[in-house]
C-alpha cells in the first residue's frame, strides 16, 4: 500500500513526454543562419541573448540546399536517410533536409560542413539552416 502511494507520487512528478516534432505547419522558425562566415555558436549566443534559447533543445534542424535537379535530390535523400534525415525537393531546386536532433553549436557546425560537402558533390550549394520548433 505504501509502495503504491510512493509510486503514484513519482509518476505524477515526471514531466509528460513531449510530443514528437513533425513539420505539420504548426512549427515556427526559432533561429536560422544563412551566412557561411558566421559561427554557429555566435548564432546560438545571439538567440539566447534575445530571450530565445535553443541550445540543448530537441528541434528540427532544416538545411536548405539548392540542388540542380530531382536526381540530385534523390541522391541526397539516399545518402542522408541512414542518419535519420528526410529530404524533400521543392520548386526551383530548393531542397530541405530535415532531422530532429538536440541543438548544440558543435552539431550545427558539423552538419553545416557535411551539407556543404554533399551539396557541392551533387553540383549544388548549401544555403543555410533553420531550427523549427513549437512557439
Amino acid at each position: 500500500m505504501v509502495m503504491s502511494g510512493i509510486s503514484r507520487l513519482f509518476r505524477r512528478a515526471r514531466p509528460e513526454p513531449e510530443a514528437p516534432l513533425v513539420d505539420d505547419g504548426s512549427l515556427v522558425v526559432l533561429g536560422e543562419s544563412f551566412d557561411p562566415a558566421r559561427a554557429d555558436s555566435a548564432v546560438l549566443a545571439e538567440l539566447a541573448a534575445a530571450g530565445r534559447p535553443v541550445e540543448g533543445r530537441r528541434l528540427i534542424l532544416r538545411h536548405v540546399l539548392r540542388l540542380p535537379d530531382a536526381a540530385a535530390a534523390d541522391e541526397a535523400a539516399r545518402l542522408l536517410a541512414p542518419d535519420g534525415w528526410t529530404v524533400a525537393a521543392g520548386p526551383d531546386g530548393v531542397t530541405h533536409a530535415d532531422r530532429v536532433q538536440e541543438v548544440t553549436a558543435l552539431e550545427l557546425a558539423r552538419e553545416r560542413t557535411r551539407m556543404a560537402g554533399l551539396a557541392q558533390r551533387l553540383g549544388g550549394d548549401a544555403e543555410g539552416w533553420r531550427l523549427l520548433g513549437r512557439p
